[in-house]
């Protein structure tokens, strides 16, 4: 367990830190959900510096990188969409694109584990780590809108932000099915038996 592994695996307790204040009716709640959320989605960014630039890159730190990544990623969009006060609007829409999402990753992992069978490691591509990218930032921008409504309250601001959000979550979407179809081309002597 080195630093940049416990900065992975520390996504999972902030995930439900962040969604349980998502929950919380006291002051300013929303706010701290969404710099947790920062905190959050920076360790992605930092356990990755750290690793390489100490020389503490492992197939563990490789694996479970990805893994959380998913972890938090579908949380925050499952308690986005399904959030109390509505703010996502058109649920369905969400919850459409959101069952995209969640499909294209499942997929992906029932692929990587194919692959393992076979004794084959499928590593993040460009494509997928643009798409995790974007949504990562799709979720802090939702997020920050979600603050803004909540804590400091400014119509405009609050769509405009929450509209990039929502864009960003439509591209998402499109990202990570195009990044699907492309894993599925580019691995189908995987599924070849």
């Amino acid at each position: 367990m080195n630093l940049p592994n416990l900065l992975t695996i520390s996504r999972v307790p902030l995930m439900f830190a962040v969604v349980g204040l998502m929950y919380a009716e006291f002051a300013h709640a929303a706010t701290i959900a969404f710099w947790l959320y920062i905190v959050a989605a920076l360790t992605d960014w930092l356990d990755g510096k750290i690793a390489r630039e100490h020389g503490l890159v492992s197939s563990f730190g490789r694996f479970m990188d990805s893994v959380i990544d998913k972890v938090l990623v579908i949380g925050l969009m499952i308690a986005l969409v399904n959030d109390p006060a509505n703010f996502m609007g058109h649920t369905v829409t969400a919850m459409l694109i959101l069952l995209c999402i969640l499909c294209r990753e499942f997929a992906i992992a029932g692929l990587r584990t194919a692959a393992a069978t076979k004794g084959r490691t499928i590593e993040a591509d460009t494509g997928g780590k643009v798409k995790t990218f974007v949504q990562l930032n799709a979720i802090g921008w939702l997020m920050g809108a979600r603050m803004l409504e909540l804590d400091f309250p400014n119509p405009d601001t609050v769509k405009m932000t929450r509209m990039l959000g929502m864009a960003l979550f439509a591209l998402s979407a499109v990202l990570t099915l195009t990044s699907g179809i492309s894993y599925f081309r580019r691995h189908r002597s995987v599924l070849a038996d």
